[in-house]
């Protein structure tokens, strides 16, 4: 059954409201995801939000969200389905013309030993990524080729920001997400199958080139900086895509999408 907030000064209202920020949302465990496509999204996926914001839609989508909490338990289970108005929705999301609906999710976090490598040919390997825009397209490129997950290393942008869940239009629900310092990473992946490739500038290789084995760990290093010189020295394989213009390199998002799909392709021939 759901119940209505219509004051600004509800404790739930900024309770909600504080997981735009990190620490809140470290704290608590949940995270902000905005609008009909990527709450359907998530629903398809079986993850339902423990609480959705609507300010009386009448879409068939959001109707069939409400129906699913309702059938998994409604608040009894601890799902809470609260109608409001379009400005509180705009308060929760920071937007001036805000989605008809808001969840409040539980993280999504994989742990490192939880993961089964042998689950899917690609994996994804992210490190000290900075730019939400960067990763949510990562994570949609990752949906796209089948890809296992994307396992963030170091210090990576927050998965779970508002900007980040937008970006990734629903694929933050798809693909498992992992976070693990680089030696701990690299002392679970030697401890079974997969090849680490990396994309560098001084690498000899060509990026089609190469026959990649399976599992593949496709990594992709800062924006700015790229990888450092240790993290490609452990790589099995470093591989360059031809740069015909005046720029020396590609946008983080794009490289990654480049090699994902050579690899997908190689997979499609066998």
């Amino acid at each position: 059954m759901a119940r209505e907030i219509t004051g600004f000064s509800n404790p739930l209202v900024k309770r909600v409201r504080s997981l735009r920020e990190k620490k809140h949302r470290k704290a608590e465990g949940l995270f902000l995801a905005e609008g009909l496509r990527i709450l359907t999204e998530a629903r398809e996926e079986g993850v339902l939000p423990q609480m959705l914001f609507h300010a009386g839609s009448s879409h068939p989508l959001a109707l069939d969200l409400i129906a699913a909490m309702e059938a998994a338990g409604g608040e009894e289970a601890g799902y809470d389905i609260i109608e409001t108005t379009p400005d509180i929705l705009s308060k929760i999301s920071g937007k001036d013309n805000a989605q008809a609906v808001v969840g409040v999710y539980r993280d999504r976090l994989t742990p490192l030993t939880k993961l089964d490598r042998a689950s899917a040919d690609i994996w994804i390997v992210a490190q000290s990524l900075r730019d939400p825009g960067n990763l949510g397209t990562i994570l949609r490129t990752g949906d796209a080729v089948g890809a296992g997950g994307i396992i963030l290393i170091d210090d990576c942008v927050d998965p779970f920001s508002v900007e980040s869940v937008r970006a990734s239009m629903g694929a933050l629900f798809t693909q498992s997400i992992t976070q693990a310092r680089w030696p701990e990473f690299m002392a679970w992946l030697r401890a079974g199958p997969g090849e680490l490739i990396g994309t560098s500038l001084k690498a000899t290789h060509d990026y089609q080139a190469p026959t990649y084995q399976s599992p593949a760990f496709l990594l992709v290093g800062n924006e700015a900086q790229g990888l450092p010189e240790d993290y490609e020295a452990e790589c099995d394989l470093l591989v360059k895509m031809p740069m015909l213009g005046k720029a020396d390199s590609l946008n983080a998002a794009v490289a990654t999408a480049v090699m994902a799909y050579e690899l997908l392709n190689q997979k499609r021939k066998n």
